[in-house]
């Protein structure tokens, strides 16, 4: 718990603080790996939903710009923080997936009835050097290692090479308006080998995640990250940083210099899709979701697209054949559902989707 006498933010406070390092308050002028960057990284469990977060966070930005930096090496798709891939700039591929490895090594784990008798050094040599002959799918990998281990669980052993290796989806998968399969190589086959110049560490990340998601809890950012025991991080960073409570007197670290609108500013409304990591990234969702809407936005394990209004979850989204149908949770002004509409239809248009209708209702599925 914070101390007392550690100011206290209120909901709205909070959520504007988060917008605005999550460059959602007003549209950045920002590159677009220069944003990957800010963000840590994009939620890309499917191919499109990267172009989309950077739409609602960049002014001007063209899908293009995205596909050309994965074309040339400069972000790569990989497992990263809670064993989903995530979009990355080189540089944050190389220094976060050491820091997470840890979490992917005792992930091994849970498949060891698939694995008896497998050496998960030798296994781990083996697929490097398949995979680094050139990019491979989890079929062929699967397949050349059961050659070596053929009592083995075909999945389990697929599994155990995607935890030990930083593999990477090579292009054109992933490149906006392109196709492929998923086919997989080591980051350094692709992008050249680690230097050890990147990155600062655990304290490095915290801080990383302050500047992007704070303020925020111990508990938070092991949300955000997937891993455990950073209270240490935190302490040692405690006398540069500055501390304030939630309403339930949850303790928030935060960069003393970082951006803490009042919470009167205004929030555009804004389209996010699905696995936006503004919506994955606390333990405590509620400077985002109300409380009313908790579950609202998922169905089963999967995330729908979500609709931000007052800085808020306030409804979901889909688009289907040239109409973005707009599934809202509560009543809005009716100037409100007209910049919901405004911002759908510049969402279409800017993503190649052409000339979109925007239409109020309920959503199939």
């Amino acid at each position: 718990m914070a101390s007392v006498t550690s100011p206290v933010l209120g909901t709205r406070a909070l959520n504007r603080a988060t917008l605005a390092r999550q460059l959602l308050l007003s549209r950045a002028e920002m590159s677009a790996r220069d944003a990957v960057a800010h963000l840590v990284g994009l939620q890309a469990q499917n191919v499109k939903p990267p172009y989309f977060q950077l739409h609602a966070r960049l002014a001007g930005f063209r899908p293009q710009e995205l596909g050309r930096l994965m074309e040339e090496r400069e972000v790569v798709r990989m497992v990263t923080m809670r064993s989903t891939i995530h979009t990355h700039t080189v540089e944050d591929a190389r220094s976060l997936r050491p820091l997470v490895q840890g979490a992917r090594d005792r992930e091994v784990q849970y498949f060891r009835k698939g694995l008896v008798g497998v050496d998960l050094k030798e296994l781990a040599a083996r697929a490097r050097g398949f995979v680094e002959e050139e990019p491979r799918t989890m079929a062929e990998i699967r397949e050349k290692l059961l050659r070596t281990w053929p009592g083995a669980d075909p999945q389990s052993l697929a599994v155990a090479a995607r935890c030990l290796l930083p593999l990477v989806q090579v292009t054109p998968r992933g490149v906006w308006g392109r196709g492929g399969q998923v086919r997989l190589t080591t980051l350094e086959a692709w992008a050249g080998p680690y230097t050890g110049e990147e990155g600062g560490g655990v304290d490095g990340l915290v801080l990383r995640y302050l500047e992007g998601f704070g303020p925020a809890s111990v508990k938070d950012m092991q949300t955000w990250a997937g891993l455990t025991r950073l209270r240490e991080a935190f302490e040692r960073l405690r006398p540069a940083l500055v501390t304030f409570r939630d309403e339930r007197g949850v303790e928030l670290f935060d960069l003393p210099d970082a951006p803490r609108p009042d919470a009167g500013t205004p929030a555009p409304p804004r389209f996010l899709p699905e696995f936006d990591n503004l919506l994955l990234s606390h333990a405590d969702r509620a400077r985002v979701v109300p409380p009313e809407f908790k579950g609202r936005n998922t169905s089963g394990n999967q995330s729908r697209c979500a609709v931000l209004v007052d800085g808020f979850l306030a409804g979901v989204w889909a688009n289907e054949g040239g109409v973005v149908t707009v599934e809202l949770f509560r009543e809005v002004a009716g100037g409100v559902r007209e910049e919901i509409a405004a911002e759908g239809e510049a969402m279409a248009a800017a993503l190649g989707e052409g000339a979109a209708t925007v239409r109020f209702g309920s959503i199939r599925g």
